[in-house]
């Protein structure tokens, strides 16, 4: 399936100034893990040597979970690369999706070969470009939008502001829904901004690790109102069975 003729502005680049602030990645491998960051304590992404496409860290696992309600998207759209843990993925599962891929930072792009992520072709995509413009002016066609944007220590604050929230439900389809891997300080802030902007209709999966994964629908509430807490559970145990998971998710107002 090719992509269709978006009903997008010219992509833009870089101008000197945004370039002169973006971080450089830093590549580091042990014991058969190579590991993404920037010169800081926080992990941005992993990958095993021996199992390239494997979802190392549990939150991008719990992220993958959007499967229970999207099994097939038509398209998703996704902001942030990092070592590509989840377009692999969502390239691997999703044979017949078109994804997109929207990532500011040119160093981090440059790496994809040593990440083992796949090249462009007529399906898939990666594009150098601020998120939060890109989903401004998006068509409202994503079915699925995945959010992992992290900058050297925190979440861009860009990618925090209500404005934000606000165009990715735009962006979506009728029915679509979105992902986003919440995490620092600011979290409380954050869910309460996407609770706005899908008017409550969202799902939690809290990490240990400190990550919150927030799973929020344009349309309907994820989870009917007539089912059970022990058959929605039970959904979700096979899913943790199914990919590994840790932490069960749990609905909140």
């Amino acid at each position: 399936m090719d992509f269709p003729v978006m009903r997008l502005a010219a992509e833009e680049t870089l101008s000197q100034s945004d370039a002169s602030t973006i971080p450089i990645p830093v590549v580091s491998e042990e014991a058969g893990v190579l590991t993404l960051h920037f010169q800081s304590e926080y992990v941005q992404s992993q990958i095993l040597l021996d199992d390239p496409d494997c979802l190392t860290l549990s939150y991008s696992r719990a992220m993958m979970a959007f499967e229970l309600f999207k099994p097939a998207p038509r398209q998703i759209v996704m902001i942030g690369l990092g070592g590509g843990s989840l377009a692999k993925w969502c390239y691997r599962h999703h044979p017949d999706t078109q994804l997109t891929v929207v990532e500011i930072n040119p160093h981090v792009i440059a790496l994809r070969d040593r990440f083992r992520i796949p090249p462009d072709d007529h399906r898939f995509r990666i594009i150098c470009e601020d998120g939060t413009k890109f989903v401004s002016r998006f068509p409202s066609e994503a079915d699925v939008m995945l959010v992992d944007g992290f900058g050297v220590d925190s979440m861009p604050p860009e990618l925090c502001a209500q404005s934000f929230y606000d165009d990715c439900c735009q962006a979506l389809s009728r029915t679509g829904l979105m992902v986003v891997n919440v995490c620092g300080k600011e979290q409380r802030k954050i869910l309460a901004r996407i609770r706005r902007s899908f008017g409550g209709r969202i799902l939690l999966s809290p990490n240990h690790d400190g990550n919150t994964v927030a799973f929020a629908s344009k349309g309907e509430n994820l989870w009917k109102k007539s089912e059970s807490p022990a058959s929605f559970q039970m959904k979700l145990r096979k899913f943790e069975k199914k990919h590994g998971l840790k932490q069960a998710m749990k609905p909140v107002g």
